[in-house]
């Protein structure tokens, strides 16, 4: 399985030739074995790339993310099908069940507070039982909103009585937001790559969102990139401190389904979980990512 995650930041023209990725600037000419590579992040708007090196991107599941001119992800690259039979797949991802798909969300919901919970504990804030309260009283397909009561308090007591996730000048959202988009684009890889569609969502149902089903699937892995970002001790989030993100996002163990594995790896365990549960009406099936305290 490919595992490399490749930045390119500064003005460059991408090739492919074979069977590697060709980066050409000023400086020199650099190639990377396109089976290594798991994410492509061109951060640079000053890169060109070719349409040859586009097809073999997409013909090998690369995610490739593209940021704006302030070096945030802004898109990414997405093929028409991701599998052989995902005709099959957009079929089966059509009869799930309301009933199911309400069972499946409740979980990873579930999963989330418990997460922020456990982030919380580890960190000697003492409300954490507030969370584990919530977690108690989740009912079905969460119909009182304990997420979002979990979340209004989870914020605060992790990163502060004066943090607002609604602040676009602090760093620390600059970098949560950073870190979730790599989220994002990690599980659209994995639900594109397995034959599924990514607008049609357990929860979230936004006619304008392409990704509802990567929304509602990234959720438990948010604390993930929480603990990343609170150990950081984030300044000012330049470009050290992204690729310092991404270096312990991706090269960062987490225990899924009694194995210690990379974010990748994880990502790919989980996903196909959730099809296997959503598939067979089975949410026994489900296997989430365990934090380890």
């Amino acid at each position: 399985m490919s595992w490399r995650t490749v930045v390119v930041s500064k003005r460059s023209k991408l090739d492919y030739k074979m069977n590697y990725l060709v980066v050409r600037n000023i400086e020199d000419t650099k190639k990377i074995f396109l089976d290594e590579i798991y994410v492509l992040i061109i951060e640079s708007t000053a890169v060109s790339i070719t349409a040859v090196l586009i097809n073999e991107l997409i013909s090998r599941k690369i995610k490739v993310i593209f940021c704006d001119e302030k070096r945030n992800p802004s898109s990414e690259l997405i093929g028409y099908y991701g599998s052989h039979d995902t005709s099959m797949k957009y079929r089966n991802q059509l009869s799930w069940t309301k009933h199911t798909k309400e069972l499946v969300w409740t979980e990873i919901v579930r999963e989330k507070i418990n997460n922020q919970s456990k982030l919380l504990k580890e960190n000697g804030v003492e409300d954490y039982i507030l969370l584990e309260k919530y977690c108690d009283e989740l009912e079905h397909f969460d119909v009182t909103n304990r997420e979002g009561h979990a979340a209004k308090v989870y914020f605060n007591l992790i990163f502060g009585s004066e943090f607002s996730r609604s602040d676009s000048s602090s760093h620390i959202n600059s970098a949560l937001n950073y870190g979730y988009a790599i989220l994002l684009s990690s599980i659209n890889r994995e639900i594109v790559s397995m034959g599924y569609m990514t607008q049609f969502g357990l929860f979230h149902d936004n006619m304008f969102n392409q990704f509802n089903l990567s929304c509602d699937l990234m959720e438990p892995f948010r604390i993930f990139i929480d603990r990343i970002v609170l150990e950081m001790d984030v300044k000012k989030f330049d470009s050290e401190e992204k690729k310092e993100l991404l270096n312990r996002i991706f090269e960062r163990s987490i225990l899924i389904d009694n194995q210690n594995m990379y974010f990748s790896n994880a990502i790919n365990v989980y996903c196909r979980s959730v099809f296997d549960a959503l598939n067979e009406n089975d949410i026994s099936r489900l296997k989430f990512w365990r934090y380890e305290l």
